[in-house]
């Protein structure tokens, strides 16, 4: 007993290490003996193997009665059991017991490896138990060490997990010295002979989702989502959020007070530019948020293609690109769409004037809400809301006397409106000018038709064909005019 309590009080040290629980520890050492009775006995054996909390071991081997014996670690012939009982018959168990200090030093070495391998064996179970469904998750540690590009990292919470950042998936503008806390996003459970291997991510767009969730209550809560991510590590990553509940603004919520929450993810991507837009379904408003901060003057959709046409005034051109054309390649990937980016120059000179100015009927402005347009104060906008107008083109069908016929709207409000969409809509000079000459063309045509008109109906004559094409274009400018294809 004097032997063996050291033995056991040495596994239990270990086992506590490995945070094992007396069960298994017990289970282990009835693994490990068995192994050294199989090294002993050579080959598997039948044993009885019994160990208490005091840390005695007892242990007994069975060995079948045979006349002729086939496995000498499992049979015994009947002549050697009568040594001991001559009363043993054919069929028998024989029970041997064995001195646990009677183990030679290779059957308690083949006892140590087989425990260590027992204990192993039920690490790599927890860990893809404890990692299998954290994919995505956040997770810290401290730098053991690096090599060859990549980082060791020793997690906190599982310090025997094999956690690895690849170099590409390091941000190319930090530096990690060993002893160095971390924080990474869990990409990908990965398994090596020698057992499942963690890939941890710094420059994956999740990770950044990960901080923002961890800074933004209203994130993790999900009353804030983050529809859409897109990153170039080091560089700069745009977000695209969502509010579910219409009194939570999502950008102000990710911002923070005075900036404090996007600050503190900034601070974690050593300085990393992040854009915050809202999400929006349709394509071309997501576009117009997307190529933030760039302003864009007008934008031109094909649905079929999945293409957008941007087109931003000359000193807005160089942030739309952003440094290495990463800002508008950012917001391609952010909307999904290609988008093809244009100066108003540019745009002029390629001929661009009617789809501009929407002369083409392939393309169409998008109409948006009244709440996303400045300039109307909120009394106004809900009286238009009561009177079922929510959208600018609902606005656009509307004049002065429609305005006023609409309870809590008056002449001043009126005059607001009026302004408001003379500023976002736009008319081209040259159709202006097919408008005012339609126009004195037809009073013309009047005055000379006014003496000679007969009194019969039937006689009334068809005004000439040029006369008809002035009205034809000043009817196309006027539907123009009408149609907002100038918003901004």
């Amino acid at each position: 007993m004097s032997d063996q309590i050291p033995i056991v009080e040495a596994f239990r040290m270990m086992a506590a290490n490995k945070s094992l629980t007396e069960l298994e520890l017990h289970d282990l050492i009835r693994e490990g003996i068995h192994a050294a009775l199989a090294r002993r006995f050579g080959g598997p054996v039948e044993a009885e193997i019994d160990v208490t909390e005091e840390g005695d071991i007892s242990i007994v081997v069975l060995k079948e009665v045979v006349e002729e014996v086939e496995d000498p670690a499992r049979e015994v012939t009947l002549e050697q059991a009568r040594w001991d009982d001559p009363d043993f018959q054919v069929g028998d168990l024989m029970e041997i017991p064995v001195d646990f200090r009677d183990f030679g030093r290779s059957a308690v070495m083949a006892a140590k490896q087989r425990i260590i391998q027992r204990i192993r064996e039920g690490e790599r179970d927890r860990i893809r138990m404890e990692f299998n469904d954290r994919v995505g998750d956040l997770v810290s540690g401290e730098v053991q060490a690096s090599e060859r590009g990549k980082l060791v990292v020793m997690l906190n919470r599982s310090r025997e997990a094999e956690a690895i950042i690849p170099w590409r998936e390091q941000n190319p503008r930090e530096r990690f010295r060993q002893g160095e806390p971390i924080r990474a996003v869990l990409k990908l459970l990965e398994e090596t002979p020698r057992g499942p291997r963690l890939i941890l991510s710094r420059a994956d767009p999740q990770f950044v989702a990960s901080l923002f969730a961890l800074e933004v209550p209203e994130i993790y809560q999900n009353i804030v989502d983050i529809k859409e991510i897109v990153r170039e590590a080091g560089g700069r990553t745009k977000v695209a959020v969502a509010s579910r509940d219409e009194s939570v603004d999502p950008v102000g919520a990710c911002v923070g007070l005075k900036g404090s929450r996007v600050q503190a993810v900034v601070s974690e991507l050593s300085g990393e530019r992040i854009d915050i837009v809202p999400w929006h379904p349709d394509p071309e408003i997501f576009a117009r948020r997307a190529l933030a901060p760039a302003r864009v003057a007008k934008v031109i959709s094909n649905q079929e293609r999945h293409v957008i046409t941007a087109i931003v005034d000359e000193d807005q051109l160089s942030l739309a690109i952003g440094r290495n054309g990463q800002n508008v390649r950012l917001a391609s990937q952010l909307i999904g769409w290609q988008i093809d980016l244009y100066s108003s120059r540019d745009w002029m000179e390629r001929g661009g004037e009617a789809g501009l100015f929407g002369g083409d009927d392939e393309y169409e402005m998008s109409d948006f809400p009244l709440s996303e347009l400045e300039g109307i104060a909120p009394a106004t906008l809900a009286a238009l809301e009561a009177a079922g107008v929510s959208s600018f083109y609902g606005l656009l069908d509307m004049d002065r006397s429609d305005f006023l016929q609409v309870p809590g709207i008056g002449p001043d409000e009126a005059d607001t409106l009026e302004s408001l969409i003379d500023e976002l809509t736009v008319v081209d000079e040259a159709q202006a000018e097919v408008v005012a000459a339609a126009k004195t063309a037809a009073e013309a045509s009047a005055e000379a038709e006014a003496p000679e008109a007969p009194d019969a109906p039937s006689e009334v004559e068809v005004p000439d064909a040029p006369a008809e094409a002035a009205s034809a274009e000043a009817a196309d400018a006027m539907s123009t005019a009408a149609s907002g294809e100038g918003t901004s």
